[in-house]
């Protein structure tokens, strides 16, 4: 059974109905608002020949059909057209690039935020990963009479914070010296490459401070070691509730549960690779509690260097036209901006 064009014209029409409507298309309704030329006896002969193939299903015996991730996938692999971008969402993105961002951190955080507030879907974004990047500035800085924050400053503005446990804190004038000390001898070094060499002269510097010193290879370590895929951060999680996918509270607590064991999720973006565009529909995403969610990815690239992931979580009944513009169009705009602070950083030395 082939799948002609008047085939593909009608799937196209209850894949479109149903992203605006959430339920089951039948055959009159097809006749009724799409101007495909032929009968309602003849769409629905159609439909009956997309149901065999497995494109679409009918979720009850009385009700019209919806489609199947199989569906899906013919949809957006052979039929989705990607929307223009928008005047107004031109407009949201140019309010956010005309700000002063100086940190990809916040950068992501505020790209995460527009996405979802654009799409009314939940964004899904890992920190930048790192590779052969020189670091700039090391900041210690006291919480308390135990822990201690590492601040990490590395060329491209990425920030890497963590806190650590020490017997012994050192006052904040020493700090404040210890901090130029590791700064002068590690400014400069790829992070990757700090050998035994300035491990030793560390130690010699800061004699005295060893346990300071340990507690910062170990966060170097840490650093390199998290180089796969960025800890990832979401934005727009509650907008899962508003779709009828999800007005089941069970199923809503699982999907959640699942988006906070991120171990899946990781493994998932990181198969994006060199910007091109993926989408995982449905089973797709080869995790059981997401099997009615779709998810878009794409990656961002800063130089040779630095790669970070994006991706849009929404019911597999996701408007697929919108989502690809949004998510292209808001990637070309990040690594805009990574560019313009890369040239300024350059300007000001």
């Amino acid at each position: 059974m082939s799948l002609d064009e008047r085939k593909l014209k009608i799937l196209q029409a209850i894949i479109t109905d149903y992203i605006a409507t959430a339920e089951p298309v039948g055959s009159r309704t097809i006749a009724k608002k799409y101007d495909l030329g032929i009968s309602s006896a003849t769409i629905r002969n159609e439909m009956s020949d997309l149901e065999e193939m497995g494109f679409i299903i009918q979720p009850h015996a009385s009700s019209g059909r919806i489609p199947s991730d199989l569906g899906y996938r013919l949809y957006v692999d052979r039929i989705l057209k990607q929307q223009r971008f928008g005047e107004d969402d031109k407009k949201i993105v140019n309010s956010m690039i005309n700000r002063n961002v100086n940190q990809i951190q916040y950068l992501m955080d505020e790209t995460a935020r527009l996405i979802s507030k654009m799409t009314n879907y939940t964004t899904i974004f890992s920190e930048p990963v790192v590779k052969n990047t020189r670091l700039n500035k090391i900041r210690l800085m006291s919480l308390n009479d135990n822990d201690l924050m590492i601040i990490v400053a590395a060329e491209g503005n990425i920030i890497r914070n963590r806190i650590v446990n020490v017997n012994y804190m050192p006052d904040e004038d020493r700090l404040y010296e210890i901090s130029g000390v590791i700064t002068g001898i590690l400014h400069g070094q790829i992070i990757e490459s700090i050998g035994q060499e300035i491990v030793e002269r560390l130690y010699s510097e800061l004699n005295g401070y060893s346990e300071v010193v340990s507690v910062l290879i170990d966060t170097l370590d840490e650093i390199i070691k998290s180089s796969g895929i960025g800890k990832l951060h979401f934005s727009g999680t509650n907008n899962m509730l508003a779709f009828p996918e999800f007005s089941d509270i069970e199923k809503a607590k699982s999907l959640f549960k699942t988006l906070e064991k991120t171990d899946s999720l990781s493994n998932l973006l990181s198969d994006s690779k060199g910007g091109d565009l993926q989408i995982y529909i449905g089973n797709e995403t080869g995790i059981e509690e997401m099997k009615d969610c779709s998810i878009v990815t794409t990656t961002y690239e800063f130089g040779d260097n630095i790669t970070g992931t994006i991706g849009i979580l929404g019911p597999t009944r996701m408007d697929y036209s919108q989502v690809v513009s949004v998510l292209n169009s808001m990637v070309e705009n990040i690594e805009d901006v990574l560019n313009n602070l890369d040239d300024k950083k350059k300007d000001d030395s």
